[in-house]
């Protein structure tokens, strides 16, 4: 069974950052995608970021393009989302998720989800 636990969220002020880590047991991680997405209340989940499992192509929504970067290491088999130049329209549960190589920007494109952090952007 595969486990993903997310950590590292927070309470943090505009402008700040926040690194979350996503653990990843039960599978072969180095041959998972993985990607991260987000939900704000009263919201559909959205995408954030994704990342292949050779770790060299990644992927960007627009609104985080150049202040997010998502990492991996197939090491210690978690991935990471370093969040800069946060904004408090960035406030929401952060979700990490994995899938095969033809995971997408598409929730259902992914077989396994952690359970959530939240993150909360003050102004």
């Amino acid at each position: 069974q595969v486990q993903l636990v997310e950590s590292g969220g927070g309470l943090v002020q505009a402008g700040g950052s926040l690194r979350l880590s996503c653990a990843v047991s039960g599978r072969t991680f180095r041959r998972l995608s993985m990607g991260w997405f987000r939900q704000a209340p009263g919201k559909e989940r959205e995408f954030v970021a994704l990342i292949r499992w050779f770790g060299i192509s990644t992927y960007y929504a627009d609104s985080v393009k150049g202040r997010f970067t998502i990492s991996r290491d197939n090491a210690k088999n978690t991935v990471y989302l370093q969040m800069n130049s946060l904004k408090p329209e960035d406030t929401a549960v952060y979700y990490c998720a994995g899938g095969d190589t033809k995971a997408t920007s598409l929730p259902g494109t992914y077989d396994y989800w952690g359970q959530g952090t939240q993150v909360t952007v003050s102004s």
